[in-house]
């Protein structure tokens, strides 16, 4: 069985590729000119040249293939050209899934994010099913994955054999942007996080999470949504793991929210001026008003899910960053 896998030079993507090739997978990677492949280093992959926007090239890239993955997304909090950003998550993933559509494949797994998920942000995890809207969504990364989602639906109505998986915040190695999960780590580990906010993430490992993604594919039932999420956590105990872990103090001070979304306003402003990515992303600051806690049982029990505790997953992170010069 042949699969085609997109976003594979990224964090989860090549998670996908590598536990696609433990289960001794023939895998085909979509990698655009330019990319830094250093994730897939070493891998038996067979490398396709192209770009989510080129429906041609990947007609031809996904013949002779069984599956896709489509992993690939513009993933940042901030940026300066939106539109590029609407670009690549919601027409790349149109691109993309009129080329399976057309290409006959036998499934396709399309990598969402919780971010387009309903969440009442008091503490109550938000499910598959938590009713959303466009209007919900923060910043264009979130209202872009949002719209690709609409997209996704289109095309299994359409009669393509889709399963839609939502990951919640993955941590572990190889994060080599960081995203900014991963760049809150390094900065705690190089002492750079004085205070913290009272909010919450669901934290998943990385292996785990790309292994959902397989499960999926597997077990899952076309046109459903499946969260691939373990633990909801404060920040502050996330940062108290660390301290376990490293030895180095967590953050006492616990920062007020109203001057943090002041200044993360101004950064945004100035940034928009001179181009420059914001020391305080706006998007992230008005995420963190809310505890993004999310229930993955559904996949747990249809998929089964790993559960891999959250300190284990933080330890690799941390070591994979140690290692690779980070901190």
């Amino acid at each position: 069985m042949k699969t085609f896998v997109t976003g594979s030079t990224g964090f989860i993507g090549s998670t996908i590729t590598r536990e696609l090739l433990k289960d001794g997978r023939e895998v085909r990677v979509l990698v655009r000119p330019g990319s830094d492949t250093s994730n897939l280093s070493g891998l038996d992959v067979e490398f396709w040249k192209g770009d989510l926007l080129d429906r041609e090239t990947l007609r031809q890239g996904l013949k002779g293939c069984d599956v896709l993955y489509h992993a690939a997304a513009d993933y940042r909090l901030w940026t300066r050209t939106p539109d590029e950003m609407y670009r690549v998550n919601v027409g790349g993933t149109e691109s993309i899934l009129e080329a399976s559509i057309e290409s006959g494949l036998d499934r396709v797994v399309y990598t969402s994010s919780v971010g387009t998920l309903g969440n009442s942000g008091d503490g109550t995890p938000g499910k598959e099913d938590t009713p959303v809207s466009l209007a919900d969504m923060v910043g264009p990364y979130k209202k872009s994955k949002y719209l690709a989602e609409r997209v996704a639906e289109k095309f299994v109505s359409r009669g393509l054999p889709l399963v839609v998986v939502n990951p919640s915040t993955p941590v572990g190695p190889r994060d080599i942007k960081p995203t900014p999960t991963g760049k809150i780590i390094v900065d705690f580990l190089k002492r750079k996080m004085p205070a913290y906010l009272d909010t919450g993430l669901n934290i998943i490992a990385v292996e785990d999470c790309a292994r959902g993604h397989i499960l999926a594919e597997q077990k899952g039932r076309v046109g459903e949504k499946y969260i691939l999420g373990n633990s909801n956590l404060t920040l502050h105990h996330i940062f108290g793991l660390l301290e376990e872990l490293t030895g180095i103090p967590s953050p006492r001070v616990k920062l007020p929210y109203l001057p943090i979304l002041a200044a993360a306003y101004i950064n945004d402003g100035l940034s928009r001026i001179t181009g420059r990515e914001p020391l305080i992303p706006l998007a992230g600051v008005q995420m963190a008003s809310k505890f993004m806690y999310f229930d993955s049982s559904k996949s747990v029990q249809e998929l089964g899910l790993p559960q891999t505790p959250v300190k284990d997953a933080l330890r690799l992170a941390v070591d994979w960053f140690r290692s690779n010069g980070y901190a």
